[in-house]
C-alpha cells in the first residue's frame, strides 16, 4: 500500500519526507497560491498525484468547471470522480456522465462506493466496474459500516465494518485480486493493518497522525480508540510549535509500524 496524509500549507515540504505520493484537495487550490505552488513543483518533479474532488471537506463534490480546469492545468495520475455521500444512484450517475468526459489518456479515474448497506455496495462497486473504472475506492466514514461491526466504540466500528465490508467483497468474488482500490481516509489508524493479504488495496489517503498531532495526542502502541476532530480545512494555513512538529513526526512513523507499512 501506497500512503499519503494530507497536511496543512507550512508542512507540504516536511510531508516529502513521510509521503509515498501527493494527495491533492482541488479547492485549496484556488484558496492558496502556496498550495497551489507545491503541486506544479510535484508534477514537474514526476510525484505521483492522486487528485481528489473534495467531497469531504466540502459536503459535495466542487465545482464541474474548475475540477477539469484543475485536472488539465496540473494533470494528475488519478481523479477521484464526484460522488455522493451515501448516495449510490446519484453516484452511479455522476460516474456515467464523467466516463464519457474526455481527460488526458494518461489519468486514471477512480469512482467512489457510496452505499447505505452492504448489498447497494456490492452493487456499486460492479456497476462501477461495468462503467469501465479501473480504480474503485471506499469511504471511511459511512454508516453502513458500523451495522456490519456493531462496537460501543464509533471509530472502531466504522474502522472495522469497513474492513468487514471489504473482506466480504473479496470472498463473495465482488473484488478481485487483481483489482486496484484505493481506501479514502479512516477514522482509526490501526484499521489498515488488517489488509495486509489483500494486494488490490494499492493506495490509502488519510490526515489522520497529522490531525491528531495537532491536537497534542502521539498514537499509542497500538494505535488511537477516537477519530480526531480536527479536520484539514480548519487549520490549513495554521503554524505549529516544535512539539506539534515532533508529534506529527512520531505519528507518521508509528502509523507505519501499526500498520506493518
Amino acid at each position: 500500500m501506497k500512503v499519503s496524509h494530507e497536511v496543512p500549507l507550512s508542512l507540504l515540504e516536511m510531508s516529502k519526507s513521510f509521503n509515498d505520493y501527493d494527495y491533492c484537495l482541488p479547492h485549496l487550490l484556488d484558496k492558496y497560491e502556496e498550495y497551489e505552488k507545491y503541486f506544479r513543483w510535484a508534477k514537474e518533479n514526476n510525484r505521483y498525484i492522486i487528485m481528489d474532488n473534495s467531497l469531504h471537506e466540502l459536503g459535495h463534490a466542487y465545482d464541474t468547471d474548475r475540477l477539469i480546469y484543475w485536472i488539465n492545468k496540473l494533470q494528475p495520475d488519478e481523479f477521484i470522480v464526484p460522488d455522493v455521500w451515501e448516495n449510490m444512484e446519484a453516484s452511479l450517475q455522476n460516474a456515467a456522465e464523467w466516463a464519457k468526459i474526455e481527460l488526458p489518456p494518461h489519468i486514471i479515474k477512480v469512482a467512489v462506493v457510496q452505499a447505505k448497506s452492504f448489498y447497494e455496495a456490492a452493487e456499486c462497486y460492479q456497476k462501477y466496474k461495468s462503467l469501465g473504472y479501473r480504480k474503485i475506492a471506499f469511504s471511511y466514514g459511512a454508516s453502513y459500516y458500523a451495522n456490519e461491526f456493531p462496537h460501543p466504540t464509533p471509530s472502531v466500528a466504522t474502522a472495522v465494518g469497513r474492513v468487514y465490508v471489504v473482506s466480504k467483497l473479496y470472498h463473495q468474488g465482488v473484488i478481485k485480486e487483481t483489482d486496484n482500490v484505493h481506501l479514502l481516509g479512516c477514522a482509526v489508524p490501526q484499521e489498515f493493518a488488517h489488509y495486509k493479504n489483500m494486494p488490490f488495496i494499492t493506495t490509502i489517503d488519510t490526515s489522520n497522525p497529522i490531525m491528531a498531532a495537532i491536537e497534542g495526542t502521539v498514537y499509542e502502541p497500538y494505535g488511537l480508540d477516537q477519530k480526531p476532530k480536527t479536520k484539514i480545512d480548519e487549520v490549513i494555513d495554521s503554524k505549529f510549535d516544535k512539539a506539534q512538529i515532533g508529534k506529527v513526526i512520531l505519528n507518521t512513523k508509528y502509523f507505519r509500524t501499526i500498520n506493518g507499512i
